[in-house]
């Protein structure tokens, strides 16, 4: 059976990016077979692996199944797995693992809404992550004031934020009346707040924010707020191919689990919200005439829908 790069394997597993599982076992955090782990120390099927005290299940590249899910996230989730505060986290509502864990992909802020992608395979979301790979995000912006065309020049061409350059990829008009006005923005990397911020740069404010893509994944049309899809193995193929993945046998759903997930297709289950106190909730939230997220539709009409 091959074995791999110990620091890769903790990666895969989702412990961390292999840079922060090199440091992890230079501290002496890591044993191998009860004995201090070495950086390029290799592991394969049957290794104890355990980091700070606690063992890690290990399950060979080739053999672990990849799983993918699309998530809808409401206002009010936060994007951690524990909340000091007591706030709800997306975590909460995703199907339990045994011997695993689900790693997010990217990043939203509290107050955006959207698709969350999370996956069981830590290398996967490292490199779905990382600028180098350059996957593109899309998002529908509601934003106070208008984009005249030397805003859009700007955004497109680049701003100087305290963290570095950055810019959209490309800016469209996606209706709306009033002081309140729709865009589709794309951009290539991840960073904290960076639509908001690049909007704000330039005099404006966003009002509400929805991730409508990520990389080859668009928000399933059928997916309610606060609920998920599992993907298939096609579209995460998709996916592993973006950022030069291998594909892998047992990828995606098998069995009752696809055909559960078809029912859920057919005859999607009502949205979910969640509340300050962290409780879902399936009132409509209030809202303002909002222009198209998708096409023609109405973002409105969306949410009036989930």
């Amino acid at each position: 059976m091959k074995d791999e790069k110990l620091q890769k394997a903790l990666a895969r597993m989702g412990l961390g990016s292999r840079r922060q599982m090199e440091e992890v076992i230079k501290a002496g955090r890591v044993s191998v077979n009860n004995g201090p782990a070495t950086i390029g120390d290799r592991v394969t099927q049957g290794d104890e692996i355990r980091v700070d005290g606690r063992q890690i299940k290990y399950t060979a590249e080739n053999e672990k199944r990849r799983r993918v899910l699309a998530y809808y996230k409401p206002e009010g989730e936060v994007c951690s797995a524990k909340d000091p505060e007591g706030r709800p986290t997306v975590f909460e509502r995703l199907p339990k693992l045994t011997h695993d864990r689900w790693v997010m992909v990217g990043r939203l802020d509290i107050n955006s809404t959207g698709l969350l992608l999370f996956t069981n395979d830590g290398e996967m979301a490292h490199r779905l992550m990382h600028p180098s790979s350059e996957v593109t995000r899309e998002y529908a912006v509601r934003v106070l004031g208008e984009v005249t065309p030397d805003i859009a020049r700007n955004l497109t061409a680049g701003v100087m934020l305290e963290d570095g350059m950055a810019q959209f990829e490309d800016i469209k008009e996606g209706g709306g009346e009033g002081v309140n006005k729709w865009y589709h923005v794309k951009l290539k990397e991840g960073r904290n707040r960076e639509v908001r911020r690049l909007f704000e740069s330039q005099g404006l404010k966003v009002s509400r924010l929805l991730r409508t893509r990520y990389g080859t994944i668009a928000l399933p049309k059928e997916l309610r707020t606060g609920r998920f899809l599992e993907l298939d193995k096609k579209d995460i193929n998709t996916l592993t191919d973006l950022v030069s993945l291998r594909p892998r046998y047992g990828t995606g759903l098998h069995g009752a689990a696809k055909e559960k997930q078809e029912r859920i297709r057919n005859k999607p289950l009502k949205a979910r919200r969640a509340d300050s106190r962290g409780e879902s909730s399936n009132a409509k939230p209030k809202s303002s005439a909002s222009p198209a997220s998708r096409g023609s539709r109405n973002t409105r009409d969306r949410n009036d829908k989930r």
